[in-house]
């Protein structure tokens, strides 16, 4: 296991140029730990905002980004029964997954399920955790009710709108262009509408009685988030997931105080280490749903390792519809 391995290593704070592909070497595992060799990675926005040192876990260069990988097993350490050589395993960390082995700890790995694919692996985890989070434990979506997904046809988005509808809700998303709004459609969604529209909020209200959505998904912000809380229903649920726009937005409180509804914060990787029972349970589920292959990844563009850039790039340029994927 000593062989030198090559990985996509960002040499600078100044976004997917600064990408190059160096050989490393492996270092010994410790207690606990397991070695991996990657098959593939699914590319995170955080993976990009990392690149220019934007994101709220800022490593010093150089480092690998790459948060969420699939691969095989392919050394075992000390206190890590359960896992063998060979098994076939998704896994995530801070970092490191643009590279052909990753070293992980034994708590972190799942047994990739059958019903996915390498690249389906490693797009699932993170967007599948935080969909079941927020629509979950947090929204508490019901059968019945409706949810306004904002930036649908992105990784997290498009898991919200298939989890959605699994949950027997009425799902509306949003979408900026027509091949992707036509992709939601396919996901699952019921109606698709363009973020752009200046009626937007009033073609929530008028695809849903009236009413208004139960919940809103925000893995965008910016001025859409403003546009959004005019399309909440009464006593409705606002989950704040993101701001892929680059906008963080501010919520006037007299408003949700006159519609009654509320203001939601989603790290769900945060409240899983804060509250080990809710993690269990909620890997349990997520157990069960990747099994069922629920909320399967849509992978738009797939790169090798040599191409990590490009990959970090299409994010950038807003081009992925779904995931994009790094296959070694």
């Amino acid at each position: 296991m000593n062989a030198p391995y090559l990985a996509a290593v960002c040499t600078a704070l100044s976004g997917p140029a600064s990408l190059k592909i160096e050989e490393r070497t492996p270092e010994p595992l410790g207690k606990g730990e397991i070695r991996v060799a990657v098959k593939a990675a699914g590319l995170n926005f955080p993976d990009l905002l990392m690149t220019y040192g934007k994101y709220q876990f800022r490593p010093d260069p150089p480092f690998v980004p790459g948060l969420e990988v699939a691969g095989e097993i392919i050394e075992t350490g000390d206190q890590t029964a359960g896992f063998a050589v060979g098994d076939r395993v998704m896994t995530g960390s801070k970092g490191g997954g643009f590279a052909e082995q990753i070293v992980v700890p034994a708590g972190a790995i799942k047994i990739l399920p059958p019903a996915l694919s390498f690249a389906e692996g490693a797009c699932w985890q993170t967007a599948a955790v935080t969909a079941w989070h927020a629509l979950n434990d947090k929204a508490e979506l019901e059968p019945g009710q409706s949810i306004l997904v904002l930036g649908a046809s992105g990784g997290v988005g498009m898991s919200a709108v298939k989890l959605g509808k699994h949950k027997g809700a009425l799902v509306i998303g949003t979408a900026s262009t027509e091949e992707k709004r036509e992709v939601v459609l396919n996901a699952g969604a019921d109606y698709v509408l363009d973020p752009a529209d200046p009626d937007l909020a009033r073609k929530v209200k008028d695809l849903t009685q009236g009413n208004g959505a139960d919940a809103v998904f925000d893995p965008v912000g910016g001025e859409l988030a403003k546009t959004a809380t005019r399309a909440i229903a009464w006593g409705g649920r606002y989950l704040i997931v993101g701001f892929a726009s680059g906008e963080i937005p501010s919520f006037t409180a007299n408003h949700a105080l006159i519609k009654g509804y509320s203001l939601m914060g989603l790290r769900a990787g945060e409240s899983a280490r804060r509250n080990p029972a809710l993690a269990a349970r909620n890997q349990a589920a997520l157990h069960d749903l990747a099994e069922a292959g629920v909320m399967r990844p849509h992978i738009s563009h797939r790169y090798p390792l040599a191409d990590a850039a490009e990959a970090l790039r299409i994010l950038e340029r807003r081009e992925a519809v779904g995931r994009v994927a790094i296959e070694m």
